[in-house]
């Protein structure tokens, strides 16, 4: 803590993890300026209030940072390190780390660190119900929700951080060091920040890239670039597969979710069919965090609880309701092509498909091969609309199949006329938010207002 005292501080970024960070650093006595390319007196007058109040530095809607020797610039993870300001203070020796990092230097505990492109978020919540039913004291926090920041300062030694951990966040860690790291699976995502595939999988490398023989790396033996990343781990590795025996890990065995030790022992944990969460992408999320749960010493009767009894988050293939016996799924949490893919998949046939939002420079051609076969309509909304329209009509779905429609509204109000007794209307837009929403949950949000509103009339 000592570190950040007396220190020229800039906190990028006033979105819910920089406001944790900004406190965090308040609460140890650093006097931090912050700068965000919103007006913050006008959108949330109450932080701008509380900002003058304590006579912090801001540069706020595009107002320019000075070109001051700050000693650290912490980033919130939405904003690109790439940025003129950022790379002007680390040219004058400005130390740029993420809130993630900062968090780790500030607190104590022992942390998960959850990464991947899907499955993410399932698998830490997962994780935290197996550890939390074990009885450690836990706190789930990261991308998920919750910054790490705001617990750090409340850690103690015993204190497990099950952590979702984004490419973003990892972009900007230096000493983090996870007890155990998951690495869930790569596909592309965030092309518009990344650029390719080799800088996105160098970021989501960082997640074990301090870590030494003393820690833990949980990783997809199944996903051939995770697995390639994986042999360079310093760390003890636990792989799991959900397609084949492996020596040492988590797998299935005649329709059970197993557990080998490197003794050749084998633990059954619980039948395969046991899983409340539907698809190959659930067993495989469902396999992960029984492997962490098995690094971190949890007995498997307590997984097994944990396991039969998770019944998935908000926002990932959640069930809302059936209207006129059409099922409504809410899949507004797959923000990329793979997800998307791996909703249809599960849900299987009969579908009625509301896609497209902002464009991460995605390639959807994979998406819409999965839905030829499976998904009756496709209504598009968002930047995207046109560009998954066009990708539609050459992989064989007629113009009278695939619908630009303005708005959440008009996209649910459309599927609804158009479905069936039996048909499903699925909300996976295999985008990001951003262009019509602030996150993902406040699409899934208005999505299932819509559903509400079918009910209501019916």
């Amino acid at each position: 803590m000592e570190a950040f005292k007396d220190k020229r501080i800039l906190v990028a970024g006033l979105g819910v993890s920089g406001t944790a960070a900004f406190d965090a650093l308040v609460k140890i006595g650093a006097a931090p300026a912050v700068c965000d390319d919103r007006d913050i007196e006008k959108d949330e007058p109450r932080l701008f209030e509380r900002l003058r109040a304590l006579h912090a530095g801001y540069y706020f809607g595009g107002d320019p940072v000075p070109d001051e020797a700050w000693d650290y610039v912490i980033m919130s993870p939405g904003v690109p390190t790439s940025l003129p300001f950022v790379e002007r203070a680390r040219s004058r020796g400005a130390n740029v780390i993420g809130e993630l990092e900062l968090a780790w230097r500030l607190g104590r505990g022992r942390y998960v660190a959850i990464t991947g492109t899907n499955g993410k978020t399932t698998t830490t919540t997962l994780t935290g119900e197996i550890f939390k039913a074990a009885g450690l004291k836990t706190s789930v926090v990261g991308n998920i929700g919750t910054p790490v920041a705001a617990k750090a300062l409340e850690a103690d030694d015993d204190t497990w951080f099950v952590t979702e951990v984004s490419s973003f966040q990892l972009e900007t860690v230096e000493s983090f060091r996870p007890r155990i790291a998951a690495l869930l699976n790569l596909t592309p995502d965030h092309m518009d920040r990344h650029k390719n595939m080799k800088n996105y999988a160098a970021a989501k490398a960082r997640v074990f890239a301090k870590q030494d023989r003393g820690d833990v790396l949980v990783y997809n033996a199944d996903d051939e670039i995770v697995a390639s990343l994986a042999d360079n781990a310093r760390s003890r590795r636990i792989p799991f597969s959900s397609t084949r025996r492996l020596d040492c890990g988590a797998f299935v065995k005649d329709g059970m979710i197993v557990f080998a030790g490197s003794d050749g022992g084998i633990v059954p944990v619980l039948g395969e069919k046991e899983l409340q969460i539907p698809g190959v992408h659930n067993l495989e999320n469902a396999l992960a965090a029984m492997a962490v749960a098995f690094a971190a010493g949890i007995d498997p009767g307590t997984s097994a609880k944990a396991l039969k009894g998770f019944t998935g988050v908000e926002h990932r293939i959640e069930y809302v309701a059936r209207v006129g016996g059409v099922r409504f799924v809410n899949d507004s949490k797959g923000t990329n092509p793979d997800a998307g893919i791996k909703a249809i998949e599960a849900i299987g046939e009969n579908i009625l498909l509301i896609a497209g939002g902002y464009d991460k420079n995605a390639d959807f051609t994979e998406y819409i091969r999965a839905a030829r076969g499976r998904v009756k309509k496709i209504l598009l909304i968002g930047t995207t609309a046109e560009k998954i329209r066009v990708c539609a009509l050459e992989q064989g779905f007629t113009a009278d199949d695939v619908l630009i429609t303005g708005n959440m509204a008009e996209a649910v109000g459309t599927a609804a006329a158009c479905a069936e007794p039996g048909d499903t209307v699925l909300l996976s837009p295999a985008c990001a938010s951003w262009d019509m929403y602030v996150n993902y949950e406040e699409r899934g949000t208005d999505f299932k207002a819509r559903v509400t509103e079918l009910e209501d009339r019916t």
